[in-house]
């Protein structure tokens, strides 16, 4: 009987995807956001830490809030699967369920 190579245990990712969306390590270095697509403007463009990024993008004329980790490709950060694009109505919904997962966090955190 084979064995997985991976057990749910030995997972230290905080994402849920799997391996195949990881990007070459490379040493850290300061590196610019490189995205294949919409001409994205880096005033649109928040950084989350560990390289994760909000951005406002538009596609095909609609506007979207994208939330993706990044990885290091060659000095350049590049978009990876691991992510969400939300339309704006699903935006403007999250914003408003935020108050409560706002309490939710100070009673369980």
């Amino acid at each position: 009987m084979p064995k997985n190579k991976h057990s749910k245990k030995d997972d230290t990712s905080d994402s849920d995807s799997g391996p195949d969306d990881r990007g070459p390590i490379a040493p850290a270095k300061k590196a610019k956001i490189q995205s294949k697509g919409s001409g994205d403007n880096d005033d649109n463009s928040w950084d989350l830490g560990k390289n994760r990024f909000v951005k406002l993008t538009e596609f095909k004329g609609k506007w979207y809030v994208n939330i993706r980790e990044f990885y290091n490709a060659d000095g350049e950060l590049r978009p990876g699967k691991k992510g969400i694009m939300l339309t704006m109505e699903q935006w403007h919904k999250f914003k408003e369920v935020v108050p409560e997962l706002e309490d939710a966090i100070k009673r369980n955190v």
